[in-house]
């Protein structure tokens, strides 16, 4: 579930990015607040558990910032 979560986030965001670059910041921050939420909450757990539990919420974060930054280069090179 989490998986299908991050990837329709990160296809929303790459399409809004594309569409409109810089109302595509905002949501793209909130989800990193988000994802940073999930992360710091999972690191909680002690040991080899913690870097378990927070690693899907990192990953994620990262792919969302990929996706993002991903749909404003392409309309950076748009020939319109």
């Amino acid at each position: 579930m989490m998986i299908a979560g991050a990837i329709a986030v990160c296809v929303v965001l790459a399409v809004l990015a594309f569409l409109l670059p810089r109302l595509s910041r905002h949501p793209e921050r909130g989800t990193q607040r988000t994802l940073g939420l999930g992360s710091r909450a999972g690191s909680k757990a002690p040991g080899f558990l913690g870097r378990i539990f927070s690693k899907p919420f990192r990953s994620s974060s990262r792919a969302v910032s990929r996706s993002g930054s991903a749909g404003r280069r392409t309309r950076g090179r748009m020939p319109f």
